[in-house]
C-alpha cells in the first residue's frame, strides 16, 4: 500500500522510512494541538525523570565522544583518507569552514553569545558549592568556563562523531547516505531491513525535533528584535509569522541546491558576523575584553577535566539540568543532519584532518567570539551601568539579551537589523540544510530527488517548530527544552553503537604500515532504488549492488575467521577480513592465500 501511494504522488525515495517519519511528525502534531494538556503533563513528567535520573549519562557519554575522537585522530587510522586514496578535498578551506560554521553553530552563537554569560554571570554555576557570589568578577571567571566549555570542543564532538562515520560509510565504503548505514559492521546488509528502517525513521524525527528547537529560538530572538526595532509586540502571532517567513525563504533556497543555496548564503553570512565581532571589539574596551579572553581560555583548559564530568553533586541545585543537559540532548538531535551535512563537504580530506578541522577551527571561533561579546557584557555590567543582569537573569529576557547588549553601542538601530538579518539567515542555511539532508536519508541517495520532497520536510520543520511554541501546553522556551531532552536519549544510547562500528570498520579495512591501504567498496544502493534504476534504461547499474561487496582486499593479514594455523602475517598489523566482502552475520567465503609475490605486489607501491 505505502509503495502505491509512493508512486501515486510520484516520489522517489523509500516508502517504509519515508511515510514512517512523516506519520510520527503529524501524529505529534495532530495529539499535540488535541490533547494540549494531557499531553504536556506526560511530557514534563518523562522529562523530569530524564533530568533527574540521566543526567550524568548525558554528560558522561559526550566526554567519552570527545575521548574517542580524539583517539582516532591521533592513531594510525587518522592517515585514512575519507574517499577514494587520491581523492582531494573539494571545497577550499575557507568555503569549508564558512560552511561547517553557518550550518552548525551560527545560529546558536547569536542567540546564546551574550545570554550565556551573563546569565552565568548573574546566577554562577558553582555558587551555592563554591560560595560564589554573583555578579562579582570571580562569578565573570566561573561563567566563561561554563560558557567554553558548553559551546567549543564538546559541542562541536557532538557534530564530529557522526559527521566521521557519515564520511567513512559514504565516501569509504559508498554506503547510503543514512544513519543505518554507520551500523553496516554490526547489521550487515540487515541495514535494509526492519531494524535498519527503525533507525532512519528514528533520526529523521529527531532531526526534524532538533532544528525545531533551533528554529524556535530563531523566532523568538528575532521577535524580540523587531520589538525594539519596529515595536512589534512579542506574541505567538507574530512568531508564526517569523517562522512562516524563514520556512519560505529557505525552501527557495532549498530549490536552489547546495552550491548555489547555502554556499552563497553561508559566505556571506560570515561575513558579517565578523565584521559585527570586529565593531563590537573596536568600540568597546578592547584591551579589557582581548585580556580576559586569553586569561578564560587558560582557565577553560585547565578545568576541562573536571568541567566534563562535573555532575553538581552536592549542591545539586538543578542549574545542570535546565543547561549542560539540555544543551546536550538538544545538539546531539540536530547531529545526524549537521553529520551529513559536514560528510559531504569534507570529500577527501583525511580523518586526521577532518578531526581537527571540525573540532578545533569553529571551536576557536567560538571562544574569540564568546570572549569578545561575554567580556564586553561583563564590562557593561561593570563599568558602564549595568542592566544585562536585570533584563536576562532577573526578568528572564534570554532571547532578547543580544539586543539589550548592543543598546550600549554606536549607532544601536543599525546593529539591531544587522543581528536580524544574521539570525534570520543563520536559521534559512539550517533549515535549508536539514531540508536537503532529510531529504538524503529518507531516500538512501543523492540522485534524482523530487524538489517536492525536499519542500515537504522544510515544512515539517515549520509546523512542528509553530507546534512546540504556540500549541503546546508550556509554550515557548520551556517547551522547547522539555521535549528536547526526550529526543536526545536515543541519539546518545546511537553514539556509543557509532564509536564501536567506525572502530570496526577501520580495523576491517586497514592494511599494514606505513602505507595504509584500504579495501575499496562498490557503490551501496536502497533496494527499492536498485530496482527502479534498474527498469530505467537510462541508469547503469553494473557498478552497483544492493549488498556491500568489496572491490578489492587490502594485504592478506591474520584473519580471525579462518584457520589459525595459517601464517599471521606482518607484526603489528590488525587483524583484516579476506575472501568475501560479506560482513559478520554471513558465512565468509574460504580462500586459498596467494603466494608472496602476489600479496607484495597487492601492497601500496608507496
Amino acid at each position: 500500500m505505502l509503495t502505491r501511494l509512493h508512486d501515486v504522488l510520484r516520489l522517489r525515495t523509500s516508502p517504509p522510512i519515508f511515510f514512517g517519519s512523516a506519520g510520527v511528525i503529524i501524529v505529534f502534531v495532530l495529539v499535540t494541538i488535541v490533547f494540549t494538556d494531557p499531553l504536556d503533563a506526560a511530557v514534563t513528567v518523562a522529562s523530569e525523570w530524564l533530568y533527574t535520573n540521566l543526567g550524568w549519562f548525558y554528560i558522561l557519554g559526550l566526554t567519552l565522544f570527545l575521548v574517542f575522537l580524539i583517539y582516532i585522530a591521533l592513531s594510525r587510522f587518522g592517515r585514512v583518507r575519507l574517499g577514494p586514496h587520491d581523492e582531494v578535498p573539494e571545497h577550499s578551506g575557507p568555503a569549508w569552514f564558512a560552511m561547517l560554521f553557518a550550518a552548525g553553530i551560527g545560529s546558536i552563537l547569536m542567540f546564546w553569545g551574550v545570554a550565556e554569560p551573563i546569565s552565568h554571570f548573574g546566577d554562577p554555576p558553582r555558587g551555592p558549592s563554591l560560595g560564589i557570589e554573583p555578579e562579582t568578577t570571580a562569578a565573570a571567571a566561573d561563567a566563561m568556563s561554563f560558557t567554553f566549555y558548553h559551546f567549543t570542543l564538546h559541542t562541536w564532538a557532538i557534530f564530529t562523531l557522526p559527521a566521521l562515520c557519515f564520511a567513512y560509510f559514504i565516501h569509504k565504503r559508498n554506503l547510503p547516505p543514512r544513519v543505518s548505514s554507520i551500523f553496516q559492521p554490526i547489521l550487515g546488509e540487515r541495514i535494509h531491513g526492519p531494524v535498519g528502517v527503525f533507525i532512519d525513521v528514528v533520526s529523521i524525527v529527531g532531526t526534524v525535533f532538533g532544528v525545531a528547537v533551533s528554529l524556535g529560538l530563531g523566532a523568538l530572538q528575532i521577535n524580540s528584535g523587531i520589538h525594539r526595532v519596529l515595536g512589534v509586540p512579542e506574541s505567538a502571532v507574530w512568531q508564526l509569522v517569523i517562522i512562516g517567513v524563514v520556512g519560505g525563504v529557505a525552501m527557495i533556497s532549498v530549490a536552489l541546491g547546495l552550491d548555489r543555496g547555502i554556499k552563497v548564503l553561508s559566505n556571506v553570512n560570515i561575513w558579517m558576523a565578523v565584521g559585527v565581532l570586529v565593531f563590537i571589539l573596536l568600540t568597546g574596551s578592547t584591551l579589557f575584553v582581548l585580556r580576559g579572553t586569553i586569561e578564560s581560555l587558560g582557565r577553560y583548559v585547565v578545568n576541562l577535566p573536571e568541567l566534563a564530568l562535573w555532575n553538581d553533586t552536592f549542591a545539586n541545585t538543578g542549574w545542570q539540568t535546565e543547561w549542560t543537559v539540555f544543551y546536550w540532548a538538544w545538539t546531539i538531535s540536530w547531529s545526524p543532519f549537521v553529520g551529513i551535512f559536514i560528510a559531504r563537504i569534507s570529500k577527501g580530506r583525511t580523518i586526521r584532518q577532518f578531526v581537527s578541522g571540525v573540532l578545533l577551527v569553529p571551536a576557536g571561533f567560538s571562544v574569540l567570539w564568546f570572549g569578545v561579546f561575554g567580556f564586553s557584557a561583563f564590562d557593561i555590567e561593570l563599568n558602564r551601568g549595568g542592566g544585562l543582569v536585570e533584563s536576562v537573569v532577573e526578568q528572564g529576557n534570554v532571547p532578547g539579551a543580544l539586543f539589550a547588549f548592543l543598546e550600549h553601542y554606536p549607532a544601536p538601530t543599525l546593529l539591531s537589523v544587522i543581528a536580524i538579518i544574521l539570525v534570520v539567515v543563520f536559521f534559512i542555511t539550517s533549515v535549508d540544510s536539514a531540508a536537503l539532508v532529510t531529504d538524503t536519508m529518507a531516500n538512501g541517495h543523492e540522485d534524482f530527488n523530487p524538489l517536492g520532497q525536499r519542500i515537504f520536510w522544510a515544512v515539517a520543520i515549520a509546523v512542528v517548530t509553530a507546534t512546540l511554541l504556540v500549541f503546546s501546553g508550556s509554550g515557548g522556551l520551556e517547551a522547547l527544552e522539555k521535549i528536547i531532552v526526550l529526543v536526545g536519549l536515543p541519539f546518545f544510547v546511537m553514539g556509543y553503537f557509532q564509536m564501536y562500528a567506525m572502530h570496526r570498520a577501520l580495523r576491517e579495512d586497514a592494511g599494514e604500515l606505513p602505507a595504509m591501504r584500504t579495501r575499496t567498496w562498490k557503490k551501496v544502493l536502497p533496494p527499492e532504488e536498485y530496482e527502479r534504476r534498474q527498469d530505467e534504461d537510462e541508469h547503469d547499474t553494473s557498478e552497483t549492488v544492493v549488498e556491500p561487496e568489496a572491490l578489492d582486499e587490502p594485504p592478506v593479514l591474520r584473519d580471525p575467521y579462518v584457520d589459525q594455523d595459517h601464517p599471521t602475517g606482518t607484526p603489528g598489523t590488525l587483524p583484516a577480513r579476506t575472501g568475501s566482502a560479506k560482513l559478520p552475520g554471513h558465512r565468509p567465503k574460504r580462500t586459498t592465500r596467494p603466494p608472496q609475490s602476489e600479496r607484495q605486489d597487492r601492497e601500496d607501491p608507496e
